[in-house]
């Protein structure tokens, strides 16, 4: 049987959400307090490196002619899009003192770079609580 160009994607399209079943099940972990300090951590490092590097987000890499900056789809929040010059352009965006409040920016610009930030914010302090003994009473 010949596939088709859609259905050659891992898992039918799914495979860049497996961030969003981390994330539940980090919530899950939470709540139940069997769970521990090391599935925490781990669940939230997995969450913290998806939002980095595969969340589905726009570029937004700084553009001529543009303010709004690159409006193409682009995996995760430090990588930009198939353009090969935006594809380091937000990384190296955090190491030039200049341009730092540019890509700060861009952590908000849109719903989508919104939400996959408070994200990647909260698995990194969920990580870091997990990691330090004694700040959690359950």
């Amino acid at each position: 049987m010949a596939t088709t160009g859609a259905s050659k994607t891992q898992f039918g399209g799914l495979g860049k959400w497996w961030g969003v079943l981390a994330g539940a099940l980090l919530i899950a972990a939470w709540i139940n307090s069997a769970a521990g300090p090391a599935v925490v951590a781990g669940l939230s490092a997995a969450v913290l490196l998806w939002c980095f590097f595969q969340a589905p987000v726009t570029c937004g890499a700084p553009v001529r002619g543009r303010t709004d900056g690159c409006r193409n789809n682009a995996a995760g929040l430090l990588l930009g899009c198939h353009i090969r010059q935006h594809r380091w352009q937000k990384l190296k965006m955090l190491i030039l003192r200049r341009q730092l409040r540019a890509f700060c920016a861009g952590l908000f610009s849109d719903g989508k770079a919104a939400i996959v930030t408070l994200a990647g914010l909260g698995s990194f302090v969920s990580g870091l609580v997990a990691l330090v003994p004694g700040v959690v009473v359950h």
